[in-house]
């Protein structure tokens, strides 16, 4: 413990850096089938644990403000899943139990699957029929292989990557600005209004 103030904003550069030359090795093909596969969806649903289901609740929300009939996998609401639905799952690691079976039960009913990923040889990567591997730059997933839920149980914390960027933090927040430039073509794609996009914005709060 100590009352040493760290250099937060050099700790945010040098994410924004890592970010910006990561975001320029992704497979220029990847992110267009995955593009082309929201753009002609019929129904989304979304799944993601801890962080990243953050990252995935996220997008599912930019998904209903375009229009999309969009679904979290997991909330009590939650339609039946049907064939010719699709899946998209954000897990840096492509691993985690709960999230593994998900997938196989979108395939098994019909479905395509979509990942977004950081170990694109993961369990989850051989179900899908779409994958964008947003790298691991700092080695993380390569380095720490258990679960999320080994990791939860476990208490295991600690930090295997980079002292400015512990745990899955650069693939949560890459997966973020990732989802968020997808909403982005989409809404330039179906050449979006903005002001009907705000009259989808919950008023009940």
């Amino acid at each position: 413990m100590t009352n040493e103030f760290s250099p937060i904003s050099a700790f945010m550069q040098q994410m924004a850096a890592t970010i910006a030359s990561t975001a320029v090795s992704i497979d220029q093909e990847q992110m267009k089938v995955f593009f082309l596969e929201i753009l002609g969806a019929k129904r989304v649903y979304i799944a993601g644990a801890g962080r990243s289901g953050f990252i995935a609740k996220a997008f599912g929300l930019r998904l209903m403000h375009l229009g999309y009939e969009a679904y979290v996998v997991g909330e009590t609401i939650t339609p039946a899943f049907r064939a010719g639905d699709t899946l998209v799952v954000f897990s840096g690691s492509g691993e985690t139990h709960s999230i593994v079976s998900i997938c196989i039960t979108a395939k098994e009913l019909g479905g395509k699957v979509c990942l977004i990923t950081s170990s694109p040889d993961s369990k989850m990567s051989k179900i899908a029929d779409c994958i964008v591997n947003l790298g691991d730059p700092t080695g993380f997933y390569q380095k720490d292989k258990y679960s999320f839920e080994i990791r939860q149980l476990k208490g295991d914390y600690r930090s295997v990557s980079s002292a400015f960027a512990p745990l899955g933090t650069l693939f949560e927040t890459m997966a973020l600005v990732f989802s968020d430039a997808v909403i982005s073509s989409l809404m330039e794609a179906k050449k979006a209004d903005v002001i009907e996009m705000q009259g989808r914005i919950t008023n009940a709060e």
